[in-house]
C-alpha cells in the first residue's frame, strides 16, 4: 500500500447543469443543481485512497458547515485528516457549469489561501513517512514550495500538478520530481510555446507526465524517449475531476514504475468521467482492475 501525502485545496463544488453555456449578461434556466465535495487537493486524495493508497491530507477549511462536511467526507474515504486546519475564512467553493460533458469553473479559494508553511511543518512526520508527496496550485505558492522543500529534505518524490496554471519559479521546478500538467498548463508553467510540448518533455527526461484529453497521456523516459499512453474509450457524463483522478492514481501506483502508473492513471481518469461529480466518478481499485481486464 503506497503512502501518499496530499497538500492542497478542499472545496465544496456547487454544480449547475444547463443546455448551453450562458453568454455575457444572459440568464438561462438550468436543468439540475447539485453539491459535491471537491477541491483539487481533496479530489486527488480521494482518488488515491479509493485505489488502495494510505492517504494523509494537509489542507485548510472554514469553521462552517461545508468545512465539517468535507472533513467527514474525507474520513469516510479512510483519509487521515489530522492535519486539516481550520482558518478564519469560509471553506473554499467552486461554482461549476456543465453542458454536453464539458465544464466551466469559478473557484473562490476561501480558507485554502490560509494554508501556510507552519501547517506543513506540523505535518512533517507524515511527509517523512510518505512514499509520494502530491501538491497542486489552489493553495499559496509559498506553501507549495515549502512542501517541496520538506519532501526534498526527507528524500521523498514531490509531484506537482500545476493547476490552475501559473508560471513556476526555477526553485519550485527544481524541487519537483514529476510535473503533471495538461498541454496548456505545461506551456504556462514552464513559459514555453504550447505547440512545442513534445520537445519540452524530451528536454526534461523522466520529469513530466502530460495528460492530453481523449488522446491519453505522454511522458518521457529517463533517456528522453517520448512515450504515448493511448486513451481509453468511454461515454463521458461529467469531465470534472478527470485530471485529479489521474494525479491521485499516478501517486498511488508510482511504486509500479512510470509506464504502469501512467497506464493505470489514464484508465482511472477515463472511468471517472462516466459518472457525475468530481469525487463521485472516481473508481475503486476493484472497478479499475475490472475495467483494465475488459480492455485486455
Amino acid at each position: 500500500m503506497a503512502r501518499v501525502v496530499v497538500v492542497g485545496s478542499i472545496n465544496m463544488d456547487m454544480v449547475v447543469a444547463t443546455e448551453t453555456f450562458p453568454r455575457l449578461g444572459e440568464t438561462l434556466f438550468g436543468t439540475r443543481f447539485s453539491t459535491f465535495p471537491g477541491g483539487k487537493g481533496a479530489n486527488q486524495a480521494v482518488a488515491a485512497a479509493r485505489l488502495g493508497a494510505e492517504v494523509t491530507m494537509i489542507g485548510c477549511v472554514g469553521n462552517d458547515a461545508f468545512g465539517a462536511q468535507m472533513k467527514t467526507t474525507l474520513q469516510r474515504e479512510g483519509i487521515d485528516t489530522r492535519w486539516i486546519s481550520t482558518g478564519e475564512e469560509a471553506t473554499g467553493i467552486a461554482c461549476i457549469t456543465l453542458t454536453g460533458g464539458d465544464n466551466a469553473i469559478v473557484v473562490v479559494p476561501g480558507a485554502n489561501h490560509e494554508l501556510s508553511a507552519t501547517d506543513i511543518d506540523r505535518a512533517e512526520a507524515a511527509i517523512a513517512d510518505a512514499d509520494v508527496v502530491l501538491a497542486q496550485l489552489e493553495v499559496p505558492l509559498a506553501t507549495v514550495l515549502h512542501a517541496g522543500k520538506l519532501a526534498r529534505r526527507h528524500g521523498k518524490p514531490f509531484f506537482l500538478n500545476p493547476a490552475p496554471a501559473v508560471a513556476l519559479s526555477d526553485e519550485l521546478i527544481a524541487l519537483t520530481t514529476l510535473l503533471t500538467p495538461n498541454e496548456h498548463e505545461l506551456a504556462t508553467a514552464l513559459q514555453t510555446p504550447e505547440a512545442y510540448w513534445s520537445e519540452v518533455l524530451q528536454r526534461m527526461p523522466g520529469r513530466i507526465a502530460m495528460t492530453h484529453g481523449k488522446d491519453g497521456a505522454y511522458y518521457s523516459t529517463a533517456d528522453g524517449e517520448l512515450v504515448h499512453q493511448a486513451g481509453f474509450s468511454v461515454d463521458a457524463v461529467d469531465t470534472t475531476g478527470a485530471g485529479d483522478t489521474f494525479n491521485g492514481a499516478l501517486a498511488a501506483f508510482w511504486h509500479l514504475g512510470t509506464a504502469e502508473a501512467v497506464r493505470r492513471a489514464n484508465a482511472a481518469g477515463a472511468l471517472s468521467v462516466t459518472r457525475a461529480g468530481a469525487q463521485g466518478g472516481m473508481p475503486t481499485l476493484a472497478e479499475l482492475e475490472q475495467f483494465l481486464q475488459a480492455q485486455a
